[in-house]
Protein backbone atom coordinates (compact mmCIF):
# COMPACT_ATOMS: atom_id res chain seq x y z
CA UNK A 1 0.00 0.00 0.00
CA UNK A 2 1.04 3.75 -0.73
CA UNK A 3 2.36 5.35 2.73
CA UNK A 4 0.88 7.63 4.18
CA UNK A 5 1.59 11.16 5.08
CA UNK A 6 1.76 12.52 8.90
CA UNK A 7 -1.36 14.47 8.38
CA UNK A 8 -3.02 11.70 6.75
CA UNK A 9 -2.28 9.25 10.10
CA UNK A 10 -3.04 12.00 12.90
CA UNK A 11 -6.20 12.48 10.99
CA UNK A 12 -7.16 8.70 11.57
CA UNK A 13 -5.40 9.04 15.19
CA UNK A 14 -7.41 11.88 16.09
CA UNK A 15 -10.79 10.45 14.90
CA UNK A 16 -9.99 7.32 16.57
CA UNK A 17 -9.31 9.16 19.67
CA UNK A 18 -12.90 10.44 19.57
CA UNK A 19 -14.62 7.71 18.79
CA UNK A 20 -12.77 5.51 21.54
CA UNK A 21 -14.48 8.33 24.14
CA UNK A 22 -17.26 8.51 22.23
CA UNK A 23 -17.95 5.12 22.52
CA UNK A 24 -16.41 4.21 26.01
CA UNK A 25 -19.70 2.77 26.81
CA UNK A 26 -19.75 0.28 24.43
CA UNK A 27 -16.09 -0.45 24.75
CA UNK A 28 -17.41 -1.51 28.60
CA UNK A 29 -20.39 -3.63 27.95
CA UNK A 30 -18.19 -5.69 24.96
CA UNK A 31 -15.38 -6.10 27.82
CA UNK A 32 -18.33 -7.37 30.61
CA UNK A 33 -18.89 -9.79 28.09
CA UNK A 34 -15.40 -11.09 28.00
CA UNK A 35 -15.05 -10.82 31.85
CA UNK A 36 -18.35 -12.58 32.16
CA UNK A 37 -17.24 -15.72 29.81
CA UNK A 38 -14.24 -15.81 31.05
CA UNK A 39 -13.37 -19.56 33.22
CA UNK A 40 -9.68 -19.50 33.70
CA UNK A 41 -8.24 -18.92 37.17
CA UNK A 42 -5.02 -16.88 35.95
CA UNK A 43 -5.72 -14.21 37.83
CA UNK A 44 -2.61 -11.51 36.16
CA UNK A 45 -4.58 -12.99 32.51
CA UNK A 46 -8.21 -11.66 34.06
CA UNK A 47 -6.52 -8.65 35.65
CA UNK A 48 -5.21 -7.67 31.99
CA UNK A 49 -8.59 -8.97 30.59
CA UNK A 50 -10.22 -6.45 32.40
CA UNK A 51 -11.22 -2.73 31.03
CA UNK A 52 -12.33 0.45 33.05
CA UNK A 53 -12.78 3.90 32.77
CA UNK A 54 -9.36 4.37 34.14
CA UNK A 55 -8.19 1.96 31.07
CA UNK A 56 -9.97 3.42 28.23
CA UNK A 57 -8.88 6.71 29.49
CA UNK A 58 -5.35 5.12 28.86
CA UNK A 59 -6.41 4.23 25.66
CA UNK A 60 -7.64 7.67 24.62
CA UNK A 61 -3.99 9.54 26.13
CA UNK A 62 -2.30 7.14 24.09
CA UNK A 63 -3.69 8.14 20.86
CA UNK A 64 -2.87 11.92 21.64
CA UNK A 65 0.40 11.07 22.82
CA UNK A 66 1.36 9.20 19.46
CA UNK A 67 -0.61 12.86 17.41
CA UNK A 68 1.93 14.78 19.36
CA UNK A 69 4.80 12.77 18.30
CA UNK A 70 7.34 12.96 15.81
CA UNK A 71 6.71 10.97 13.04
CA UNK A 72 9.73 8.74 13.25
CA UNK A 73 9.57 7.60 8.96
CA UNK A 74 11.94 9.51 6.85
CA UNK A 75 14.74 10.56 9.65
CA UNK A 76 18.03 11.42 8.61
CA UNK A 77 20.16 8.62 10.32
CA UNK A 78 23.47 8.84 8.29
CA UNK A 79 24.70 10.73 5.11
CA UNK A 80 27.91 10.44 3.07
CA UNK A 81 29.38 12.10 -0.16
CA UNK A 82 31.69 9.44 -2.25
CA UNK A 83 34.67 10.73 -3.63
CA UNK A 84 32.82 10.08 -7.25
CA UNK A 85 30.10 12.31 -6.12
CA UNK A 86 27.52 9.71 -5.37
CA UNK A 87 25.68 11.35 -2.13
CA UNK A 88 24.00 8.58 0.28
CA UNK A 89 21.40 8.92 2.96
CA UNK A 90 20.55 6.24 5.43
CA UNK A 91 16.90 6.86 6.70
CA UNK A 92 14.30 5.50 8.87
CA UNK A 93 11.74 2.94 7.00
CA UNK A 94 8.56 1.32 8.30
CA UNK A 95 8.71 -2.51 8.71
CA UNK A 96 6.03 -2.97 6.31
CA UNK A 97 3.48 -5.47 7.83
CA UNK A 98 3.40 -6.05 11.76
CA UNK A 99 1.49 -8.98 13.25
CA UNK A 100 0.89 -8.33 16.84
CA UNK A 101 0.09 -11.56 18.92
CA UNK A 102 -1.24 -10.66 21.91
CA UNK A 103 -3.55 -12.28 25.59
CA UNK A 104 -6.11 -10.73 27.32
CA UNK A 105 -4.94 -7.33 27.01
CA UNK A 106 -7.74 -5.03 24.56
CA UNK A 107 -6.12 -1.59 24.95
CA UNK A 108 -2.91 -3.36 23.29
CA UNK A 109 -5.50 -2.96 20.20
CA UNK A 110 -5.65 0.67 20.48
CA UNK A 111 -2.01 1.20 22.01
CA UNK A 112 0.71 -1.07 20.26
CA UNK A 113 -2.25 -0.81 16.91
CA UNK A 114 -1.79 2.79 17.20
CA UNK A 115 2.43 3.27 17.11
CA UNK A 116 2.40 0.59 14.27
CA UNK A 117 -0.08 2.80 12.18
CA UNK A 118 1.78 6.07 13.25
CA UNK A 119 5.44 4.34 12.45
CA UNK A 120 3.63 3.56 8.42
CA UNK A 121 3.31 0.01 8.85
CA UNK A 122 -0.07 -1.86 8.06
CA UNK A 123 -0.74 -3.99 10.94
CA UNK A 124 -2.36 -7.28 11.58
CA UNK A 125 -3.89 -7.95 15.34
CA UNK A 126 -4.84 -11.50 16.68
CA UNK A 127 -5.76 -11.31 20.11
CA UNK A 128 -6.57 -13.83 22.57
CA UNK A 129 -10.16 -15.79 22.39
CA UNK A 130 -11.44 -14.63 25.85
CA UNK A 131 -10.89 -10.72 24.74
CA UNK A 132 -12.63 -11.40 21.29
CA UNK A 133 -15.90 -9.30 22.04
CA UNK A 134 -13.62 -6.20 22.89
CA UNK A 135 -11.03 -6.09 20.71
CA UNK A 136 -13.97 -6.63 18.04
CA UNK A 137 -15.56 -3.46 18.52
CA UNK A 138 -12.63 -1.50 19.14
CA UNK A 139 -10.55 -2.84 15.23
CA UNK A 140 -14.45 -1.56 14.23
CA UNK A 141 -14.12 1.78 15.40
CA UNK A 142 -10.26 1.36 13.69
CA UNK A 143 -11.83 0.71 10.55
CA UNK A 144 -14.55 3.97 10.93
CA UNK A 145 -11.85 6.40 12.14
CA UNK A 146 -9.65 5.21 9.03
CA UNK A 147 -12.89 5.50 6.85
CA UNK A 148 -14.05 8.58 8.45
CA UNK A 149 -10.84 10.22 6.40
CA UNK A 150 -10.83 7.78 3.46
CA UNK A 151 -8.20 5.60 4.00
CA UNK A 152 -8.09 1.69 3.28
CA UNK A 153 -9.50 0.30 6.05
CA UNK A 154 -6.81 -2.44 5.06
CA UNK A 155 -4.13 -0.90 6.96
CA UNK A 156 -5.94 -2.57 10.40
CA UNK A 157 -6.93 -6.08 10.13
CA UNK A 158 -8.02 -8.76 12.71
CA UNK A 159 -7.42 -12.34 12.42
CA UNK A 160 -10.03 -14.46 14.24
CA UNK A 161 -8.05 -17.39 13.99
CA UNK A 162 -8.02 -20.58 16.81
CA UNK A 163 -4.23 -21.40 18.01
CA UNK A 164 -4.57 -24.40 14.50
CA UNK A 165 -5.11 -21.31 12.26
CA UNK A 166 -2.87 -19.27 13.93
CA UNK A 167 -0.06 -21.84 13.60
CA UNK A 168 -0.99 -22.24 9.87
CA UNK A 169 -0.66 -18.64 9.47
CA UNK A 170 3.04 -18.33 11.09
CA UNK A 171 4.39 -21.12 9.29
CA UNK A 172 2.76 -20.24 6.12
CA UNK A 173 1.66 -16.99 6.13
CA UNK A 174 -1.10 -15.67 3.21
CA UNK A 175 0.34 -12.32 3.06
CA UNK A 176 3.85 -10.87 3.57
CA UNK A 177 4.59 -10.26 7.26
CA UNK A 178 7.70 -8.39 7.67
CA UNK A 179 7.56 -8.74 11.92
CA UNK A 180 6.04 -10.88 14.55
CA UNK A 181 5.50 -8.94 17.98
CA UNK A 182 4.08 -11.81 20.93
CA UNK A 183 2.67 -10.20 24.02
CA UNK A 184 1.92 -12.36 26.95
CA UNK A 185 3.41 -15.73 28.60
CA UNK A 186 5.81 -17.70 27.98
CA UNK A 187 4.49 -20.32 26.02
CA UNK A 188 3.13 -17.50 23.68
CA UNK A 189 5.98 -16.54 22.85
CA UNK A 190 7.51 -19.97 22.44
CA UNK A 191 4.68 -20.75 20.18
CA UNK A 192 5.11 -17.92 18.36
CA UNK A 193 9.65 -18.63 17.56
CA UNK A 194 9.17 -22.12 16.92
CA UNK A 195 6.49 -21.63 14.29
CA UNK A 196 6.99 -18.01 12.59
CA UNK A 197 9.21 -17.69 9.66
CA UNK A 198 10.24 -14.04 9.49
CA UNK A 199 11.62 -11.85 12.65
CA UNK A 200 10.24 -11.92 15.96
CA UNK A 201 10.77 -9.57 18.73
CA UNK A 202 10.47 -11.32 22.47
CA UNK A 203 8.27 -9.00 24.62
CA UNK A 204 7.15 -9.04 27.87
CA UNK A 205 8.97 -12.13 29.94
CA UNK A 206 10.02 -10.41 33.72
CA UNK A 207 11.75 -12.18 35.96
CA UNK A 208 12.66 -8.78 37.97
CA UNK A 209 15.48 -9.23 40.59
CA UNK A 210 15.89 -6.69 43.32
CA UNK A 211 19.20 -6.80 45.55
CA UNK A 212 19.43 -5.45 48.76
CA UNK A 213 23.50 -4.27 49.47
CA UNK A 214 24.85 -4.06 52.52
CA UNK A 215 24.89 -0.46 52.56
CA UNK A 216 20.94 0.03 51.77
CA UNK A 217 18.53 2.01 53.24
CA UNK A 218 16.39 -0.63 54.42
CA UNK A 219 13.09 1.67 54.85
CA UNK A 220 13.83 2.32 50.94
CA UNK A 221 14.20 -1.25 50.19
CA UNK A 222 10.93 -2.24 52.21
CA UNK A 223 8.81 0.70 49.73
CA UNK A 224 10.50 -0.43 46.98
CA UNK A 225 9.97 -4.28 47.03
CA UNK A 226 6.29 -3.96 47.70
CA UNK A 227 6.00 -1.30 45.05
CA UNK A 228 7.38 -4.00 42.62
CA UNK A 229 6.18 -7.29 44.21
CA UNK A 230 2.21 -5.77 44.67
CA UNK A 231 1.27 -2.90 43.24
CA UNK A 232 0.36 -4.87 39.92
CA UNK A 233 0.83 -8.50 39.95
CA UNK A 234 0.07 -9.19 36.30
CA UNK A 235 2.65 -6.88 35.03
CA UNK A 236 5.78 -7.85 33.56
CA UNK A 237 7.78 -5.15 35.12
CA UNK A 238 6.26 -6.93 38.60
CA UNK A 239 9.24 -8.14 41.26
CA UNK A 240 9.79 -12.25 41.58
CA UNK A 241 12.89 -12.62 43.05
CA UNK A 242 14.88 -10.65 46.02
CA UNK A 243 18.29 -11.23 47.07
CA UNK A 244 19.37 -9.71 50.22
CA UNK A 245 23.07 -10.10 50.99
CA UNK A 246 24.13 -11.81 54.41
CA UNK A 247 26.72 -9.38 55.83
CA UNK A 248 23.44 -6.77 56.08
CA UNK A 249 23.73 -5.33 59.56
CA UNK A 250 20.42 -6.13 60.88
CA UNK A 251 19.60 -8.71 58.68
CA UNK A 252 17.46 -10.81 60.76
CA UNK A 253 15.12 -8.32 61.78
CA UNK A 254 14.80 -6.18 57.75
CA UNK A 255 14.06 -9.98 56.70
CA UNK A 256 11.35 -10.83 59.48
CA UNK A 257 10.17 -7.12 58.57
CA UNK A 258 9.85 -7.93 54.55
CA UNK A 259 8.11 -10.95 55.43
CA UNK A 260 5.52 -9.66 57.48
CA UNK A 261 4.78 -6.45 54.52
CA UNK A 262 4.46 -9.21 51.68
CA UNK A 263 2.49 -11.61 54.03
CA UNK A 264 0.11 -8.24 54.67
CA UNK A 265 0.04 -7.80 51.31
CA UNK A 266 -0.99 -11.71 50.60
CA UNK A 267 2.56 -12.86 48.92
CA UNK A 268 3.22 -16.11 49.47
CA UNK A 269 7.01 -16.55 50.45
CA UNK A 270 9.06 -19.08 48.83
CA UNK A 271 12.97 -19.02 50.18
CA UNK A 272 16.27 -20.72 49.61
CA UNK A 273 17.58 -23.20 52.75
CA UNK A 274 18.60 -20.15 55.09
CA UNK A 275 15.69 -18.45 54.81
CA UNK A 276 12.75 -21.21 54.73
CA UNK A 277 13.86 -21.40 58.40
CA UNK A 278 11.91 -18.16 59.18
CA UNK A 279 8.34 -17.87 60.06
CA UNK A 280 5.61 -17.69 57.12
CA UNK A 281 8.55 -18.71 54.56
CA UNK A 282 8.40 -22.07 52.57
CA UNK A 283 10.85 -23.74 51.32
CA UNK A 284 11.07 -24.60 47.67
CA UNK A 285 12.72 -28.20 45.99
CA UNK A 286 13.19 -27.29 42.46
CA UNK A 287 15.59 -25.22 41.85
CA UNK A 288 14.51 -24.26 38.57
CA UNK A 289 11.72 -21.82 40.36
CA UNK A 290 14.46 -19.13 39.73
CA UNK A 291 14.06 -19.37 36.10
CA UNK A 292 10.26 -18.75 36.84
CA UNK A 293 8.15 -15.71 36.28
CA UNK A 294 5.04 -15.70 38.36
CA UNK A 295 2.87 -13.35 38.09
CA UNK A 296 0.96 -13.82 40.96
CA UNK A 297 0.83 -13.42 44.18
CA UNK A 298 4.25 -15.65 45.24
CA UNK A 299 8.28 -14.29 45.48
CA UNK A 300 11.52 -16.01 46.43
CA UNK A 301 13.39 -14.57 48.93
CA UNK A 302 17.35 -15.96 48.91
CA UNK A 303 20.68 -15.09 51.08
CA UNK A 304 23.73 -14.17 49.06
CA UNK A 305 27.96 -13.73 49.93
CA UNK A 306 28.94 -10.90 47.39
CA UNK A 307 28.11 -8.89 44.83
CA UNK A 308 29.90 -11.43 42.61
CA UNK A 309 27.06 -14.25 43.28
CA UNK A 310 24.10 -11.42 42.85
CA UNK A 311 25.44 -10.62 39.35
CA UNK A 312 25.77 -14.46 38.62
CA UNK A 313 22.50 -15.03 39.58
CA UNK A 314 20.75 -12.72 38.29
CA UNK A 315 22.78 -13.18 34.69
CA UNK A 316 21.93 -16.92 34.88
CA UNK A 317 18.10 -16.80 35.78
CA UNK A 318 16.66 -13.35 35.19
CA UNK A 319 14.40 -12.61 31.60
CA UNK A 320 16.60 -9.95 30.93
CA UNK A 321 14.00 -7.47 31.66
CA UNK A 322 14.81 -5.59 34.57
CA UNK A 323 16.73 -6.07 38.18
CA UNK A 324 17.64 -3.10 40.53
CA UNK A 325 20.17 -2.88 43.01
CA UNK A 326 18.98 -0.82 46.58
CA UNK A 327 22.82 0.85 48.03
CA UNK A 328 23.72 4.29 49.29
CA UNK A 329 27.05 2.64 47.42
CA UNK A 330 27.44 4.47 43.90
CA UNK A 331 30.20 2.51 43.16
CA UNK A 332 29.09 -0.50 43.84
CA UNK A 333 25.45 0.33 42.16
CA UNK A 334 27.38 1.43 38.90
CA UNK A 335 29.22 -1.91 39.16
CA UNK A 336 25.98 -3.75 39.27
CA UNK A 337 24.31 -2.06 36.76
CA UNK A 338 27.15 -2.10 34.44
CA UNK A 339 27.68 -6.16 35.05
CA UNK A 340 23.72 -7.11 34.87
CA UNK A 341 22.44 -7.60 31.58
CA UNK A 342 18.92 -6.45 31.72
CA UNK A 343 17.17 -4.00 29.59
CA UNK A 344 16.71 -1.67 32.60
CA UNK A 345 18.93 -1.73 35.70
CA UNK A 346 17.74 0.27 38.37
CA UNK A 347 19.45 2.02 41.81
CA UNK A 348 16.45 2.80 44.66
CA UNK A 349 13.46 2.29 42.43
CA UNK A 350 10.79 -0.01 41.62
CA UNK A 351 11.23 -2.47 38.42
CA UNK A 352 7.52 -1.33 38.23
CA UNK A 353 8.72 1.97 35.92
CA UNK A 354 10.27 0.08 33.10
CA UNK A 355 7.32 1.16 30.88
CA UNK A 356 6.93 2.98 27.63
CA UNK A 357 4.71 5.81 29.05
CA UNK A 358 7.30 5.90 32.54
CA UNK A 359 10.32 6.33 30.32
CA UNK A 360 9.43 9.40 28.44
CA UNK A 361 7.88 7.41 25.28
CA UNK A 362 4.33 7.78 25.10
CA UNK A 363 2.28 4.16 24.64
CA UNK A 364 4.78 1.06 23.84
CA UNK A 365 4.73 -1.65 21.12
CA UNK A 366 6.38 -3.85 23.90
CA UNK A 367 8.93 -5.04 26.01
CA UNK A 368 11.90 -6.02 24.62
CA UNK A 369 14.29 -8.86 25.85
CA UNK A 370 16.00 -9.09 22.79
CA UNK A 371 18.97 -7.27 22.16
CA UNK A 372 17.95 -6.88 17.99
CA UNK A 373 16.68 -4.67 17.17
CA UNK A 374 15.64 -2.27 19.62
CA UNK A 375 15.95 -2.98 23.64
CA UNK A 376 13.92 -2.06 26.12
CA UNK A 377 10.39 -0.18 26.14
CA UNK A 378 9.72 0.20 22.49
CA UNK A 379 7.57 3.53 21.29
CA UNK A 380 7.47 4.86 17.99
CA UNK A 381 10.72 6.16 17.55
CA UNK A 382 11.70 1.95 17.79
CA UNK A 383 9.24 0.40 15.18
CA UNK A 384 11.49 1.71 12.48
CA UNK A 385 13.62 -0.54 10.23
CA UNK A 386 16.21 1.93 7.93
CA UNK A 387 16.82 2.39 3.98
CA UNK A 388 19.26 3.97 2.19
CA UNK A 389 18.97 6.48 -0.52
CA UNK A 390 21.54 6.69 -3.21
CA UNK A 391 21.63 9.18 -5.66
CA UNK A 392 23.95 9.47 -8.77
CA UNK A 393 24.48 10.59 -12.49
CA UNK A 394 25.55 7.76 -13.92
CA UNK A 395 28.47 6.48 -11.89
CA UNK A 396 29.49 3.04 -12.12
CA UNK A 397 32.16 0.88 -10.31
Amino acid sequence: MKGLTSNEKNRVLNSMAELVASEKVTILKANKIDLDSYSGKDIAMYDRLKVDDAKVDGMILSLEQLIADIDPIGKELYSFTHENGLKMTNKTAPFGTVLIIYESRPDVTVEAAGIAFKSGNKILLKGGKESLNSNLKIVELWHKALSENNISTDWVEYLNYNRTETQEFLTKPTQKIDLVVPRGGEKLITFVKQNATCPVIVSGRGNNFIYVDTEADLEMALKVIINAKASKISACNALDKVLINHNLINKEAFTKSLINKLVEHKVEILGDDDLSKFEKVSAFKDPNIWFKEFLDYKIVLGFVDSLDEVILKINTYAGGHSAVIITKNDETANLFMESVDSAAVYQNASTRFTDGGQFGLGGELAISTDKLHHRGPMGLQHLVTNKWYIYGNGQIR
